[in-house]
């Protein structure tokens, strides 16, 4: 039997104001990086089937 989810906490302060600030940044992949991943996903959907 599953257990029950925790509440998610509420960030306040100098806490709230980094995670927002890290929200907004966009992450730069690398062509090399995105294809690596490109190919994770290739090869986990080949193994699934519900994919």
């Amino acid at each position: 039997m599953a257990r029950p989810i925790k509440e998610t906490p509420i960030l306040y302060g100098e806490d709230a104001r980094r995670f927002e600030a890290r929200m907004k940044e966009r992450r730069r992949i690398s062509p090399e990086e995105r294809a690596e991943m490109k190919a994770t996903y290739e090869a986990l959907k080949s193994v699934c089937d519900f994919m």
